[in-house]
């Protein structure tokens, strides 16, 4: 568990902002760029594993790598459970183990197993019925060891194209079943969808986003708006990664050698200590005889 709280953090003013990670390694990155909290993605871990982000992934491959980024990153790590893994059961066991694990906060959606990813155009986005989902929200507050442990409830209305109304309509219901926060999700080119929802929103909950769709939003205009406490920064990890590796294995086929290519990347010695190789040679030191 991080040495600071995210309920410590989202106390004070101004809005945190989360990177996704997929890996301890990226989470360490995420740190060490000074963010405030690890976005542990669904998208980014489906990703490398070469799969579609459509519930392909079990919860023990997520739950493995949350367990993982705890163990590298003092960070808190905001888990990504999609839809809870099943009904209110599921999620009652759901959120013992993430918070077991390290998590600080799981983000929880309304929409019906198996989910298909957000952002795809034209794909199945299928909501379930608000009373169902609000009882999820409620088992998962009820399964919370520490009230440090945020319960997101995140809602994917405009997503599934059923406008600001049943948006705000599905926040007010989570709100009412104890969620601590509301993300709102929106893949609008621009945001004015988002922003016209939060200046709607009059309910007592912070609000969190994820500006994939539209990242023009800068940080001062979400500071402006005043209601939103969280920025996700949800799969910007892995699309670096990606086109980094694209990058460099492009060059070295090009030139039928590395000798270019490794004037860009990381060093070895960068890699050593990212693993903390010092430490382990200090170890070594002390206990090898």
């Amino acid at each position: 568990m991080s040495f600071e709280s995210l309920r410590t953090k989202l106390a004070r003013d101004g809005v945190l902002q989360v990177m996704a990670a997929h890996s301890p390694l990226s989470a360490r990155l995420a740190e060490e760029a000074g963010f405030d909290a690890v976005w542990a993605s669904g998208f980014e871990l489906s990703a490398l594993y070469g799969l579609a982000d459509v519930s392909l992934l079990s919860m023990t491959q997520h739950l493995d790598m949350v367990r993982a980024m705890a163990g590298q990153c003092q960070l808190p790590i905001v888990a990504d459970i999609d839809t809870g893994y099943g009904n209110a059961v599921n999620v009652d066991h759901v959120v013992r183990e993430y918070e077991r694990a390290g998590a600080s906060a799981i983000v929880m959606e309304d929409k019906t197993f198996p989910k298909v990813t957000s952002l795809l155009a034209d794909a199945r986005q299928d909501l379930t019925r608000i009373e169902e989902f609000q009882g999820k929200i409620a088992a998962a507050l009820a399964a919370r060891r520490s009230p440090d442990v945020l319960i997101i409830a995140r809602t994917e209305a405009l997503i599934a194209g059923l406008g600001q109304e049943e948006a705000l309509r599905r926040c007010h219901a989570y709100a009412e079943a104890g969620a601590d926060m509301l993300l709102v999700h929106s893949k609008s080119r621009n945001s004015e969808e988002i922003e016209s929802l939060v200046a709607a929103w009059d309910g007592a909950r912070p609000i969190v986003i994820v500006p994939t769709a539209y990242p023009e939003l800068t940080a001062e205009r979400i500071a402006e708006l005043r209601k939103i406490k969280m920025v996700i920064y949800g799969n910007h990890a892995i699309r670096a990664s990606i086109a980094a590796m694209q990058r460099v294995f492009a060059t070295i086929i090009a030139e039928r050698g590395i000798a270019s290519a490794d004037r860009e990347i990381a060093s070895v010695a960068e890699v050593f200590r990212l693993q903390r190789m010092g430490a382990i040679k200090d170890l070594e030191e002390r206990f090898l005889r």
